[in-house]
């Protein structure tokens, strides 16, 4: 992948639109999987453990799952996969990959490397699909010869899959939507927190699933900082993801545009101000968003409880930590959270606080991995990367041995 990896990035920015840097980037963060669990795979340690019944020997041994179905998503097509086939290859399984829809030829160049990598054939096996994409679905989750199933994308498809993966009990891993909340208090840095919010709100013009979604800002900065904000993105240029001044690229299709545009409707029909954009950019092209600010949201407001999966920033106001984190946790998925402040008490509060898998504390970039990667209520079980992913791809198998036979 190192090798090849201005290819690879090119491949990506070809058909899923984001910037030939963050393409590059992108690359070389998936490549990071395979050196990652390539170094965890002898480190599958089983226990020695000491059993109740003094003429027996007790020990644990982890073995592969098996046969594994890993469904990828289009924002991430190199990372999404290797995140999945680094850690199932590292624990012994073979793979069948279902492309995502939308941006297949990545999946196809990895298999293609794989290949040229040494791994026999039959290992890394690589599915696309468009119009039959349920039949596969359904294939991937019903046929008993498949043991795992790991699943990245929306938490409506994850229940879907979880309800057809019920017929073989196969063991599951889901890393679903997200709705993260963005919170800046009154002592934070604001310049730290400026650039953290770029960093999480508008990577891939907003489209992943870690993407801060309810920006809340205390009250006492929160003027200041939707400011700086609006400044700070006014230096954003939207438009081809190959040109080299460009820095967010389009959305990934029509339906994508028509989510984005009907969230900023319905926030100003309900008293919310556009600081910025708000309109697609058809002399772009028909999958084009403006970035977009807005103030004054509220509860009740459809971005609240959908993830917007596009360039807008939205901003709610809050006068208590207590507050900050109602609001925050009215939410029934939780994949991560974001807050800033120099209070090291409070940093350990809302740490706890917060009802997320993740939470980036004075930081909006948290994807690494080293780091568990995961959430909770709907947005999913189960953690990608760290120590803990190739855990996922594992069986525990007990042995106990009687020494008097």
């Amino acid at each position: 992948m190192i090798e090849k990896s201005e290819d690879l990035a090119t491949i990506i920015t070809a058909e899923n639109g984001k910037p030939l840097a963050d393409s590059r980037t992108e690359v070389n963060y998936a490549a990071s999987f395979f050196e990652w669990f390539s170094e965890e795979a002898p480190r599958i340690y089983g226990d020695t453990i000491q059993a109740s019944n003094p003429a027996c020997r007790l020990v644990t041994v982890k073995e592969p799952v098996g046969v594994c179905g890993l469904i990828a998503p289009w924002n991430f097509p190199a990372a999404m996969i290797t995140r999945k086939a680094g850690p199932a290859l590292a624990a012994g399984c073979t793979v069948v990959i279902k492309a995502p829809a939308e941006a297949p030829l990545t999946a196809l160049a990895l298999a293609e490397l794989a290949h040229r990598a040494g791994i026999p054939p039959g290992v890394v096996n690589v599915i696309t699909a468009l119009g039959n994409t349920v039949e596969v679905g359904q294939v991937l989750t019903t046929n008993p010869t498949i043991k795992k199933v790991s699943f990245t994308g929306s938490t409506g498809v994850g229940k879907l899959l979880m309800s057809q993966c019920s017929s073989t009990l196969k063991k599951l891993s889901f890393e679903l939507g997200g709705n993260a909340p963005f919170v800046v208090f009154e002592d934070a840095n604001l310049d730290a927190a400026v650039r953290g919010l770029i960093a999480s709100k508008f990577r891939i013009s907003g489209q992943t699933c870690v993407c801060a979604n309810r920006i809340l800002v205390h009250s006492a900065v929160y003027e200041k900082f939707t400011k700086m904000v609006v400044d700070a993105v006014n230096e954003f240029v939207v438009g081809d993801g190959f040109a080299s001044n460009t820095t967010h690229g389009p959305l990934i299709h029509g339906r994508a545009v028509q989510k984005v545009a009907d969230h900023v409707q319905d926030a100003v029909s309900k008293g919310a101000r556009v600081l910025l954009g708000g309109k697609p950019l058809k002399d772009l092209g028909p999958n084009f968003f403006g970035i977009t600010v807005l103030a004054d949201m509220k509860p009740g407001m459809k971005l609240c409880w959908e993830e917007t999966f596009g360039p807008v920033a939205a901003f709610f106001k809050f006068d208590s930590e207590e507050e900050a984190i109602t609001l925050a946790n009215d939410s029934d998925v939780g994949l991560a959270g974001y807050f800033f402040t120099k209070d090291a008490s409070r940093c350990w509060r809302m740490a706890e606080a917060l009802g997320v898998g993740m939470v980036g504390v004075n930081i909006g970039a948290i994807s690494d991995p080293a780091a568990p990667f995961g959430g909770v209520k709907q947005s999913g079980f189960g953690r990608e990367g760290s120590k803990y992913g190739i855990d996922e791809f594992t069986i525990i198998k007990t042995i106990m041995i009687g020494i008097d036979a």
